[in-house]
């Protein structure tokens, strides 16, 4: 019934639960798995429970422009296909199936949103748009196969949770297989839109698009922070930084030492509604004692509860032009993180200046979201160097 490539026969012939497609532009990645979910619906008898194909992206105009153009795209052109249809909702973007399968479209933006309803198949359209935690709700609740695709402009959870894991080292205890393709995989193409890739000047963008490598494109803040071993951190004059999070955010808090030029980080924290008495714990068992200061964002409420503690609590220097006054003078130094740091290792990843919509140049400005840690390093770090 369709007309196929090596990605779609590297997906349909791999046992694994988890299939991460990483891949260059136009390697037909999300096509290919379009294609082998619409191939389940037309040759599998549904189950009575839960017979659904769930397909997320990041938000819905970006499913349209992804999985569910190319969902329409295969439909309007395999007149077989549409032979098994039943129904296609355009509104609600639900398809049936005379098998009985249901193939939705959704967005997830909250974890909560994520936790609703169970399925066989899920694929995740450009999943580095999408955070960990909505991955693992959704991955959770599906009962059969797991598709991810991406362009690997910069690692992300994808690297540190999924790829070279195992059943036993992973999170949910499924195995998992990693498909690059590029431009050379997908025989749909012309001539010159494979020239095109192919010719990319750029040698960070042609390793990412030409060739489907996880690269460190530009916009990202701190590109240069190494990894170490934990014992390699040097635990003397070490001070602490803290982001509160409440209900839904994480309280991030990091141990942070600077010797010379260099600036050593391990991260302590990282969890949503941590109590004053804890993180006094927390510190407690990292070495701190009561003289030892940690630099927080503005809440004089925990802080002051913090104070009471026994632990010196200290606002750190905010202000107009602190944030980028901040990673300026972060990236005067060489900065290194310890290996168990597994969040700002993702949060590191992830770090970028906001781009411009017209020029597509990096503004001066970083993202939000992935800045949790980002933020506590910065308070220890600047307001450090301003008290000195």
């Amino acid at each position: 019934m369709f007309n196929v490539s090596k990605v779609w026969n590297a997906n349909h012939e791999s046992e694994a639960d988890i299939l991460i497609n990483q891949g260059g532009t136009d390697s037909g990645k999300t096509y290919a798995i379009m294609q082998l979910l619409f191939w389940y619906a037309i040759t599998l008898d549904a189950p009575k429970i839960d017979p659904v194909i769930t397909v997320v992206g990041e938000s819905i105009p970006n499913l349209k422009k992804g999985a569910y153009r190319a969902a329409e795209g295969i439909h309007s052109s395999t007149p077989g296909l549409k032979y098994h249809v039943t129904n296609w909702n355009k509104t609600d973007r639900i398809i049936n199936f005379k098998k009985g399968w249901i193939m939705e479209f959704i967005s997830c933006e909250t974890e909560q949103s994520a936790k609703n309803g169970k399925r066989q198949f899920l694929f995740v359209n450009e999943a580095n748009g999408i955070s960990y935690r909505i991955f693992w709700q959704l991955a959770k609740r599906t009962r059969r196969k797991v598709f991810i695709d991406y362009n690997p402009s910069a690692p992300f959870w994808s690297h540190e949770k999924l790829i070279g894991t195992t059943t036993t080292s992973n999170d949910f205890g499924k195995s998992v297989q990693l498909i690059i393709s590029d431009h050379r995989h997908n025989p749909f193409l012309t001539d010159q839109e494979h020239n095109q890739t192919e010719n990319i000047a750029d040698k960070e963008l042609w390793k990412v698009y030409a060739r489907g490598l996880t690269g460190n494109l530009q916009g990202l803040i701190f590109p240069k922070w190494k990894m170490i071993k934990d014992s390699d951190f040097p635990d003397v004059d070490f001070f602490g930084g803290l982001d509160f999070g409440y209900t839904n955010d994480p309280t991030a808090g990091v141990k942070i030492a600077v010797i010379g030029n260099n600036v050593f980080l391990h991260e302590l924290c990282y969890l949503p509604g941590i109590a004053p008495v804890q993180m006094k714990e927390i510190f407690k068992a990292n070495g701190f004692t009561e003289g030892t200061h940690v630099y927080c964002e503005h809440d004089p409420e925990q802080i002051s509860q913090l104070r009471r503690l026994q632990v010196m609590a200290l606002m750190a220097k905010k202000g107009n032009g602190s944030i980028k006054a901040g990673i300026l003078k972060l990236n005067e130094y060489n900065v290194f993180y310890t290996e168990s740091s597994k969040n700002l290792h993702i949060e590191k990843t992830k770090y970028m200046w906001e781009i411009d919509k017209i020029t597509g140049q990096p503004t001066n400005e970083p993202q939000s979201g992935y800045d949790h840690l980002m933020d506590a390093i910065r308070y220890g770090v600047y307001t450090k160097f301003y008290r000195q």
